[in-house]
């Protein structure tokens, strides 16, 4: 592979990457917007829904009279011919034929309105559903990436506390260290200040006990009362 190749081949794989964290970073706002329009839809389905129940409930009531019509004009006709109008009868018997037509035509509008509720309300039902459960996930990964950028964040900061405290920790044995050079330097002095006085000799010579200390007042006292 030449190295030109190469080179295009990292800039995509880092512009593809670079896609990838953009679509990461924004998954949440997206799918939040998906299930808006989730919402939407589901909103005209059921306006759907409702019109189609609309028509049902009109297309049954049409039914119904058609039945309510036709078991009438059936007792028209057995009267009819109870009384021997035979003709009656049958002109009877004929708008029971035409009613019993219009009927079977508008039963066939009413189940095709009943299969068409019956279907849109399940899968509606079934949207919803699959809805919620979208919803509760979407919860639960919103609470889930709070809790990790907490979790980054006190990280980030136990870090930073480390690092202060570090340092803390390295002032504080410098300024033990210039103590010490400092109490060094101090005791080096007083030392010199003995030698050039004398003292230092003659604290020497009294610990070698060439030379008697200083009488101090109970020694005094201690020889007056031996005499």
């Amino acid at each position: 592979m030449s190295v030109w190749k190469k080179l295009f081949t990292a800039i995509k794989g880092g512009a593809n990457e670079a896609a990838e964290t953009i679509a990461d970073n924004q998954a949440l706002r997206i799918l939040d917007q998906e299930i808006r329009e989730a919402k939407q839809e589901l909103r005209r389905s059921d306006e759907a829904l409702v019109s189609i129940v609309a028509k049902r409930k009109l297309s049954q009531q049409k039914v119904d009279a058609f039945n309510s019509s036709i078991d009438e004009y059936e007792g028209h006709a057995r009267t009819a011919m109870e009384k021997g109008q035979q003709e009656l009868a049958l002109e009877c018997a004929q708008k029971v034929a035409n009613l019993r037509n219009e009927q079977q035509a508008e039963q066939t509008y009413l189940d095709q309105f009943i299969k068409s509720e019956q279907t849109m309300r399940t899968n509606i039902a079934q949207a919803k559903d699959k809805l919620r459960q979208l919803e509760q996930q979407v919860d639960v990964v919103k609470a889930n990436e709070a809790v990790q950028k907490a979790q980054s964040a006190v990280s980030a900061t136990n870090v930073g506390a480390n690092t202060k405290m570090h340092t803390a920790v390295e002032s504080l044995e410098r300024i033990k260290q210039r103590q010490a050079e400092k109490a060094a330097q101090l005791e080096a002095a007083a030392e010199m200040t003995e030698e050039q006085s004398g003292s230092s000799l003659d604290k020497k010579l009294a610990e070698a006990g060439i030379t008697s200390p200083k009488s101090s007042a109970e020694d005094e006292l201690a020889r007056i009362l031996g005499k």
